[in-house]
């Protein structure tokens, strides 16, 4: 993918985020997904977003930087919703989180197939410390 390929991909991506559409960012995943300190594969990654948006109905993601070498994106965003729904054992609080999150991906055919970041479901648990 060229440069500009890869940032209107990163802007569906992150519409896809915002939409809370789990079908379209399956669409957008490797089956079998690599994820840092995560457990792997896309059924995984989508039942983490399921269950964000349960605890954050309205959880909203802000791109602030995204740099695009080759096949690799790295990106910061902000991200941040009420805490209306039960989040990791955690009854809702209905405290506003907002987090930092730096994210490496690595691409292949329009897919992810890599990832590393910071934006995991324990940042989140300890913003409603």
């Amino acid at each position: 993918m060229e440069v500009w390929e890869t940032r209107e991909w990163f802007a569906d991506y992150l519409e896809a985020l915002n939409r809370h559409d789990l079908e379209a960012v399956r669409g957008l995943l490797h089956p079998a997904v690599r994820r840092a300190h995560l457990p792997a594969g896309a059924e995984a990654w989508i039942a983490d977003l399921a269950e964000l948006w349960h605890g954050f109905p309205d959880w909203q993601w802000k791109r602030i930087q995204l740099i695009v070498e080759d096949d690799r994106l790295a990106v910061h965003l902000r991200g941040g919703g009420s805490h209306t729904g039960s989040f990791g054992h955690v009854s809702p609080t209905r405290r506003r989180v907002n987090i930092a999150s730096f994210a490496m991906y690595r691409l292949e055919r329009g897919r992810i197939v890599e990832a590393s970041g910071t934006d995991d479901p324990a940042q989140i648990l300890l913003a409603l410390g």
